[in-house]
Formats: structure tokens, C-alpha cells, sequence
């Protein structure tokens, strides 16, 4: 029987969306409170609307069903709320202590009828009232998106930089693909952010093709790559990745869902890959409630499946911790491991 991790050891969730990450009867409160007019009055359909049903989706299909959390969420009263209840709860349901949470903050301020700032600083106010209730140690990253112009997404890593003192720890490129998107017109961009302290991940090895991975190593030089899967199949991005201490935000039951994995067969040979080039990783939920699923179950059946051991999933909890844009989550590295962001300092110094 595989050993499963105790409920009292503590986890990082390091790739979560807010636009995933709330439970429906909140988002069905939130909309109501607001006078959002929704397409349906019947709350049980309301919430096959906003999470994954059993049938199997799209990538594409998969985005769509942020649609709806976003508008729901665009205003600062609807973002406090939705913060403070994604960190509280995590802690409540898996005794998550360190959580990073992302979204993009222009998709919550209605095509600029809110004000920025605004919409930010409520993020910052449902931070703080969850910390102030349970002991956890939250964190924003902002993304930016493949379908914005560049203009917009350099507002999004400014205003990352002027409220990294204010719980901002990070930047991210999400989205689908984007015939406009070039990873090289943001090199400038994430060089400035890594000066200003902030962590760097981006989406890549997910939906799109093999070769971006390494592209996005090159030229941007992350400190952790959200989903990276992908990588598998490059050994070239295999040895970028193991030489410059990225490590990987893992989604199993999200990558499924968006058919972006075949199935549990395919993941085994992939975390086997991972395991042989000394690639570390770590385990997260990209969206809890919209995926019916938490980070305890994402790991616990892994461990089930007989793909990840024991040791394996605790090495990956003590991973998150180490790995974490949130400062000082952890005093003691697991084995084999540094923070990656102190070897992008030590790269950058040489």
C-alpha cells in the first residue's frame, strides 16, 4: 500500500487560478450580490457551467469555461471575496500554508471600466483578512496573456513590480495560443521584472509545440515553468531545465481534462522522464473547484497509480515549499535542491 502524506504536513500549491479556484456557491453569491444577470436561475446548472463535467474537453474548451469566473469576479468587492475564501479554504480542506495564486488583473476590471489598482489592492485586502484568520503565507502572481497586445501585458508586469511589496511575487504568460505571441518580445520584459525580485514562470509545454519550451529557457529564463510537460519529449529542454534548477508546476487531473495527456499511462512515462533527468516538479491543482479536485488528491493518486512512491510525494511537497515565489516559506531545502530564483542570482553574477 503506498504511504500517503499525513494531513498535519504542510503543502505549497504553486499553479492555482482564481478564475478555478472558488467554490460555486461562493461564485453563485458574488453574482448575485451584484446583479450579474446569469443564464440560467437554476444554481445546479449554474454549476455544471463553471466546473469540468464528465465528459471529456478541449484545451480550448477548457478556457472557455473562464468566461464566466471572470466576469463574476471584476470588481474589487468580487476579487476580496474570492481571495479570501481560495486561501482560507486551502488551508481549511488540505492544510495548504503557502499558496500562490494567479489571475490576470485586466480580465477583472471590465475592459477598463474599474481602475486597476483597484481591482489589485482588493487582492491584496483578501490576502490579508485570510492571514489574518489562519496561519498561511499567500502570494499574487499576475498574468499576463498570449492573446493581449504587448502594450497591456507590460502595464500588468509594471504594476506586478510597483506591488511586489504588497504580497505581488510574481509574473506568468498564460492563454492559448496566439499567432501574435513571440516569447522573444518578452525577454526585456522578464529581465526587468527578475531586477525588481519578482519570480518568473511561464505557461509552455501544455497546448502548444515541443520546441517552445526550450525557446521560453532561453529567452526568459524562468524560475519554474507552469505545466512543462511537453518537455518530455525534447531531451535538449530536458537538460536546459535539470542545468538551470527550473522546476516544473505539474497539473495531472487539469492536463487530462484538456486531453493535453492521454491518460495515466502516458503521465507514468512522463514523471519516469522527469525522475531520469533529475528534473524537479511539483504537484498542483491549476483550478480546484472548477476541476472537482484538491492538491491532497492530486497526490494521493499518483501514489495509488504507483507513479509517484511514498518518498516521491513528499519530496515533492518539501519541493513547493523551496520552490515558492512567497518569501521565507521554508527554512531547511530538500535533498539535491536549491531555490531557483538564487540560482538565476548566482547565474546572473557570474
Amino acid at each position: 500500500m503506498p504511504r500517503h502524506l499525513a494531513r498535519k504536513v504542510p503543502l505549497a500549491e504553486l499553479h492555482c487560478h482564481l478564475g478555478g479556484a472558488v467554490t460555486p456557491a461562493i461564485m453563485w453569491g458574488i453574482a448575485h450580490a451584484q446583479g450579474i444577470k446569469l443564464p440560467t436561475k437554476d444554481y445546479w446548472e449554474f454549476r455544471d457551467m463553471i466546473t469540468v463535467s464528465r465528459r471529456s474537453r478541449s484545451f480550448d474548451g477548457y478556457l472557455q469555461l473562464f468566461h464566466w469566473t471572470e466576469l463574476i469576479q471584476s470588481s474589487p468587492i468580487a476579487v476580496e471575496r474570492a481571495v479570501y475564501e481560495v486561501v482560507g479554504g486551502a488551508y481549511r480542506k488540505n492544510n495548504v500554508t503557502t499558496m500562490e495564486l494567479r489571475f490576470n488583473p485586466m480580465k477583472r476590471n471590465r475592459g477598463g471600466e474599474q481602475d486597476l489598482d483597484h481591482i489589485i489592492a482588493a487582492a491584496v485586502r483578501g490576502m490579508d483578512r485570510a492571514t489574518l484568520e489562519y496561519p498561511v503565507k499567500p502570494g499574487l502572481i499576475f498574468c499576463l496573456d498570449r492573446a493581449f497586445p504587448f502594450e497591456l501585458n507590460e502595464i500588468i508586469a509594471e504594476k506586478a513590480i510597483a506591488w511586489r511589496d504588497r504580497g505581488v511575487v510574481g509574473i506568468d504568460i498564460a492563454g492559448p495560443e496566439a499567432a501574435t505571441f513571440r516569447v522573444a518580445d518578452y525577454r526585456r520584459l522578464y529581465r526587468r521584472a527578475r531586477q525588481f525580485g519578482l519570480g518568473l514562470t511561464v505557461h509552455t509545454g501544455e497546448s502548444g509545440p515541443v520546441d517552445e519550451v526550450a525557446r521560453v529557457v532561453e529567452q526568459l529564463e524562468p524560475d519554474r515553468i507552469g505545466h512543462g510537460i511537453k518537455a518530455a519529449y525534447d531531451p535538449r529542454a530536458m537538460a536546459m531545465i535539470r542545468d538551470r534548477g527550473i522546476v516544473l508546476e505539474i497539473c495531472p487531473t487539469s492536463n487530462l481534462n484538456t486531453r493535453v495527456v492521454s491518460g495515466w499511462d502516458e503521465f507514468r512515462w512522463i514523471f519516469d522522464t522527469f525522475r531520469r533527468n533529475e528534473v524537479q516538479f511539483t504537484i498542483n491543482t491549476d483550478g480546484p473547484e472548477m476541476l472537482k479536485t484538491y492538491i491532497r488528491d492530486e497526490m494521493a493518486t499518483l501514489a495509488r497509480l504507483g507513479i509517484l512512491s511514498g518518498g516521491d510525494v513528499e519530496h515533492v511537497a518539501a519541493t513547493s515549499l523551496v520552490a515558492s515565489f512567497v518569501p521565507n516559506v521554508s527554512d531547511v531545502p530538500p535533498p539535491s535542491l536549491e531555490p531557483p530564483r538564487r540560482q538565476a542570482v548566482e547565474r546572473e553574477e557570474a
